[in-house]
């Protein structure tokens, strides 16, 4: 997001050079500047023996089921976020996380921290903002995600990643 004013303090920004970033939006009363950066975001791909769990958002996909995600808040770090937004919206608790790369949603300037995940202890208990969660089969996980681009790209990353032979399974 490009800002226009400053804000903190409303006033109109001016460009400011800023070495190799070149021009920056810049406030000359708060002394700051607001470089474009995009917004941070995890998708969990949390793993239970040969199932994965999938959810129900309808105002992220309406036909199609997605993994855990969510925004990384200020004070926390991804790690945090992924154990956090893991029991949020499901109730359960995960361990031995590991990070599978990242992915750039253009249309919303989100920048996807994705992760796997094991399933670690608790009993399922769906958030508000969830429809409803439930273990799917591994296998069948790229098939029940048919809108979900960046969650079919973690999917093929946790597949990769645990060397599971969809043709064997």
């Amino acid at each position: 997001m490009r800002f226009k004013y400053c804000p903190k303090c409303g006033e109109r920004l001016i460009e400011k050079y800023s070495w190799d970033e070149g021009g920056v939006p810049y406030c000359p009363i708060d002394d700051i500047m607001y470089f474009d950066t995009p917004k941070p975001c995890v998708v969990v791909a949390v793993i239970k023996e040969n199932e994965i769990l999938l959810l129900k958002q309808s105002y992220i996909f309406k036909d199609s089921k997605v993994l855990v995600s969510g925004y990384v808040n200020n004070g926390e770090t991804v790690e945090q976020t992924v154990y956090r937004e893991v029991k949020e919206e499901t109730g359960i608790s995960v361990e031995n996380i590991k990070y599978l790369g990242s992915e750039y949603l253009f249309s919303k300037e989100i920048l996807m921290l994705t992760f796997m995940a094991k399933y670690k202890s608790g009993e399922i208990r769906k958030s508000e903002e969830v429809e409803w969660v439930e273990w799917g089969e591994l296998k069948s996980a790229l098939c029940e995600m048919h809108e979900d681009e960046i969650g079919k790209n973690v999917v093929r990353k946790v597949l990769k990643e645990i060397n599971y032979d969809l043709e064997k399974n």
